[in-house]
């Protein structure tokens, strides 16, 4: 397959089956660029996402305090990525989904910890 300019890509359909074949690692590198560009845009620009990764960081540190399985730490990372990858979610609507994610997200930590602090088996 011959290589075609990025203009001659973007003026495919979306969806056209020969689109859809092509793979290109040059192109996918490329958003993985933009990826790492919005997420450096929202860290910089957003609050909440700046506190629920502090809120994620102390929380890990915690469970390595209490020494959690590996297990409860995957529970823990999960509760993590859904709250965080709602918090780069469109605002305004999604707003609520972060919160429902971050609620969640607290009853998950608050089950795994309460079963350290008080020692239930």
């Amino acid at each position: 397959m011959t290589p075609r300019s990025d203009a001659e890509f973007e003026a495919e359909r979306i969806g056209s089956p020969s689109r859809a074949r092509r793979v290109d690692v040059r192109r996918t590198l490329y958003s993985f660029r933009h990826a790492g560009r919005g997420f450096a845009w929202a860290l910089s620009s957003q609050a909440n996402l700046r506190v629920h990764l502090l809120i994620a960081f102390v929380v890990l540190v915690a469970a390595l305090f209490f020494r959690f399985t590996a297990i409860e730490f995957v529970g823990l990372v999960l509760c993590f990525a859904v709250v965080i990858a709602a918090e780069l979610r469109a605002k305004d609507v999604a707003a609520a989904a972060v919160l429902v994610a971050a609620g969640a997200a607290a009853l998950v930590g608050a089950l795994l910890f309460a079963r350290h602090v008080f020692h239930l088996s």
